[in-house]
């Protein structure tokens, strides 16, 4: 019979790609609505058009693709849905410095229409990058629904919720205080905002009491924005500074009077407790100034330069103001200290430049009321973290959570759906350019802002599915099952899916939130560019292929926990697919027929078939189980286990034999077993090595189709042979002792010997696995006993559980050979001991040796004695064996 084999060698760049272009041209990722099957969906978080194929990405789509796989296996109509960001503020970073390097023009020069034909020409020839760069990696997403976050019908949600939102009041415009970046020329939200502890200062200044001698003292860590006080504050309890409240300050260098009030935001125990008040240019103080109806006096331009109100300091960049203002306080003598102090500073998350808080006319969600249903949905468990202590994170952004700017002053994005009357100053919110306002006026404008990035993917889970539009793939697929994410993006992206699927769709966008930490250097730092440490996963796909990557991301990984990463381990891991590669070939080698009469099989099962097969059913349980409880990382290294250890190490090599032997039952018994659990390994392999578990399935006897679509292994209560495994579980420690007892003795495996086994419980197994001694234990005779009789005198022995064994010496040792061998060391021995010592004994090198070398060649004498005198307590124990 001539049956396709494998290639004699494992080459992944081989059919990696010929495999996925199977894959796809026979649709096997297609996911429809299907009323006969239970969905299982996961969106893809859309990585942004901008990017490459980062480590995270790998591991956070290697994750989903192992889940996807998994579960289109069992059955399930298993949607991995896929997609891009638009990510408006990266993107349109990239085109500014495209245009500006080929073109040399600003954006502004170019215009929007023109600057936004090259973003959506970036978008052609970047975004589909990464896709192909996905596919690399053998993700099995529905690429015939992928979606970008600027598309037709994203575009449509956008607006769709956010005229929603407006006209129920959620949303609305107002002069509030703001993050501002002053590099990016754009407000960012507070999930924006990173922040890092810097060195800084506290400027400790005085600011005298007006028609007095006295002064207040307040410590602050900006102080160029003092020139926008409007106000200090002390804490209505202090009784320091109670006669104080409603006085009159002179604010020095501007010399604007400001008052003293009093405000329970002060803590009068920390710093002087008198706190400068800038409503414009602190988030706290914004808040304190609304209570007590105070000026608000911006002092920056949107570049953090000081504007007019600075006065003298008028064009200064806002850190050049602080050099100077602070010089001329101590000239006026009103610096008083200046105290080191490391605090928290914002920087922007896209650039690294120091946010400046600032008032600004910006657009706002209101979030009080839209965050209580989704801290309840998970206190109620509709939605459940993954593991279970990230619910904390999530908590503690929504429940202290302020109103969400989502205007960004760029380009490239949803621009708002609202429109100015340039005549009455209406605002309408809109699908579509109103005609005219209800003045009458038809000189309308439209707002030039666009949404941030987040709004849109806020949607998400289910404008990819078609909503507002009532669809099948809608009603079927939502809500979704599991979303994996990174625990850095928890407040960024999973807070706002949450509030938005509860409200848009009256139900939580996912059940599950199953959370990964990052991929980290072997070293156990962050991969950056800035530490030159990144590690390109698609250079290790083109050197070792996608499985080892993915087995390499997925071994030791446990959900939330960050991971290390190793290029041994992804050596290691090709080794792996290696050794699969090769105990494949030798199965198919050895199979001379498709189909096994299971009957007689059944009857000619042995004590190894029976243990493999028990093995193969518990594994699959566990695998299964841990799968569903999303320990991705417990399941493969069990499975990996199996593969290596019983099923290569162990049981091909106890069949080896019956393959070579005459006995045909016999024969099929072990070939239809090494079939039935091959099978079932490249079944349960498959979602983490899905290129050679395909190539494989696709050589295997009496197999259709693909391994993708492949029925998931379930517990068989035939396959339960528990006494059996114990037995062989007896059988393998007894030939681990034999082996182990041969290698201190430096027995080489061609020289067999005689194992003398006295067993009471373990008798049975011991006497049904005798056969196995012989080719696993290089065994020449096995002598099974009850009780220890005629066991002779030179035995080495070994002890486990229920059996005591024993190995003549004589057998294991040619005592001729083995003097002659310890005559050659004892005398190297004579040697080096006639050296060492001829050194002590002499007393200049003694003497003007440095101690150390003196002290090393007594340790040498020391250990060279040592190996003398066993070498001539083993010579008299051969020379005594052959007397």
């Amino acid at each position: 019979m001539e049956r396709k084999n494998l290639e004699k060698t494992y080459s992944p760049q081989d059919f990696e790609q010929r495999i996925y272009d199977f894959w796809m041209e026979n649709d096997y990722f297609k996911a429809e609505a299907n009323d006969e099957k239970e969905p299982f969906t996961i969106v893809l978080p859309p990585p942004n058009i901008t990017g490459q194929l980062h480590m995270g990405h790998a591991l956070d789509h290697t994750l989903q693709d192992i889940l996807i796989r998994f579960k289109r296996m069992q059955g399930f109509e298993a949607l991995w849905l896929p997609g891009t960001d638009h990510a408006s503020i990266a993107t349109e970073v990239k085109v500014v410095e495209k245009v500006l390097k080929e073109e040399g023009k600003t954006k502004e020069e170019l215009g929007r229409d023109e600057f936004l034909k090259r973003a959506w020409d970036w978008k052609e020839e970047f975004g589909t990058r990464i896709v192909k760069q996905m596919k690399k990696l053998g993700n099995s997403c529905d690429w015939s629904k992928e979606r970008f976050t600027m598309d037709e019908g994203c575009n449509k949600s956008v607006t769709e919720v956010f005229i929603k939102l407006y006209e129920e009041g959620y949303i609305y415009r107002g002069n509030r205080l703001i993050n501002w970046c002053p590099d990016c020329k754009t407000s960012l939200s507070d999930a924006e905002v990173e922040h890092e502890e810097k060195a800084g200062s506290f400027w400790h200044i005085k600011y005298p009491v007006k028609d007095s001698d006295e002064f207040v003292e307040i410590a602050t860590t900006r102080p160029e924005t003092m020139l926008g006080d409007t106000a200090v504050a002390v804490d209505p309890e202090d009784e320091r500074y109670e006669h104080l409240v409603g006085k009159t300050l002179i604010l020095p260098i501007v010399n604007r009077e400001i008052p003293v009030i009093a405000d329970s935001y002060v803590d009068k125990d920390f710093g002087t407790g008198c706190v400068k008040i800038t409503p414009a240019h602190d988030p706290n103080d914004f808040e304190v100034g609304l209570r007590h109806d105070l000026e608000q006096i911006t002092v920056m331009t949107d570049e953090a330069k000081m504007n007019e109100k600075a006065g003298k300091y008028q064009g200064m960049d806002r850190y050049e103001c602080r050099r100077e203002l602070i010089k001329d306080l101590d000239e006026m003598g009103l610096l008083v200290k200046i105290k080191e102090h490391d605090h928290n500073v914002g920087i922007c998350y896209r650039c690294s430049t120091v946010v400046e808080p600032r008032l600004s006319d910006q657009w706002f969600v209101k979030m009080e009321e839209l965050a209580k249903p989704a801290i309840e949905a998970v206190k109620n468990g509709d939605t459940e973290f993954v593991p279970e202590r990230f619910d904390k994170t999530y908590y503690h952004w929504l429940e202290n959570i302020r109103d969400w700017c989502i205007s960004r002053q760029l380009w490239w994005g949803h621009r708002i759906p609202a429109y100015y009357c340039a005549h009455c100053n209406e605002i309408i919110v809109s699908k579509e350019k109103p005609e005219a306002c209800k003045c009458g006026s038809n000189d309308l404008r439209q707002d030039e802002d666009v949404l941030d990035t987040w709004f849109s993917s806020a949607l998400w889970p289910f404008s990819t599915l078609g909503w507002p539009e009532k669809t099948p793939e809608l009603e079927y697929f939502y809500p979704t099952n599991v979303l994996v994410t990174g625990y850095d993006i928890i407040f960024f992206w999973v807070v706002r899916m949450m509030f938005s699927g509860l409200k848009q769709m009256g139900d939580v966008p996912f059940k599950h939130v199953f959370v990964h930490g990052l991929v980290r250097d072997s070293q156990g730092r962050k991969m950056s560019k800035s530490l030159g440490n990144g590690i390109d996963p698609l250079e290790i796909i083109e050197q070792y292929g996608a499985d080892a990557l993915r087995m390499t991301l997925t071994t030791g990984n446990s959900p939330g926990n960050d991971m290390r990463f190793y290029m041994e381990r992804v050596e290691a891991n090709r080794n792996f697919a290696n050794k699969l590669w090769n105990a494949t070939r030798f199965v198919l080698m050895n199979l001379d027929k498709d189909e096994f009469n299971k009957e007689e099989v059944k009857g000619n099962l042995n004590l190894a078939d029976k243990w493999i097969l028990s093995r193969m059913n518990t594994v699959v349980k566990e695998v299964t189980d841990n799968l569903e409880k999303f320990e991705l990382g417990m399941a493969v290294q069990k499975v990996y286990d199996f593969i290596w250890s019983e099923y290569c190490d162990w049981y091909i090599e106890l069949v080896k034999p019956r393959l070579y032997g005459e006995d045909r039952l016999s024969k099929d018994a072990a070939l239809c077993t090494l079939v039935t659990v091959l099978k079932n390994i490249l079944k349960l392999l498959h979602p983490f090595m899905p290129f050679i578990t395909e190539e494989i399935w696709q050589v295997m006897p009496a197999t259709t189709g693909s391994v993708i679509v492949a029925d998931w292994p379930t517990y068989d209560e035939s396959y339960e042979f528990t006494e059996e495994e114990k037995m062989m579980d007896t059988v393998m420690n007894a030939i681990r002792s034999i082996r182990n007892v041969r290698a201190e003795m430096n027995v080489v495996p061609s020289r067999k010997a005689r194992v003398i086994v006295v067993a009471d419980k373990a008798y049975d197994a011991i006497q049904a696995g005798r056969e196995y001694f012989m080719t696993l234990a290089s065994a020449s005779d096995v002598l099974v006993l009850k009780e220890k009789k005629d066991i002779p005198e030179d035995a080495m022995s070994a002890v486990i559980e229920g059996a005591e064994i024993f190995l003549p010496l004589a057998d294991l040792v040619d005592f001729e050979k083995e003097i002659e061998r310890l005559e050659n060391e004892k005398k190297k021995l004579e040697g080096e001991l006639k050296r060492v010592n001829g050194k002590l004994s002499n007393e200049k090198f003694v003497g003007k040796a440095p101690t150390h070398v003196v002290e090393e060649e007594r340790a040498k004498k020391e250990k060279y004695e040592s190996m003398m005198e066993k070498v001539l307590d083993r010579l008299e124990s051969m020379k005594n064996k052959i007397k």
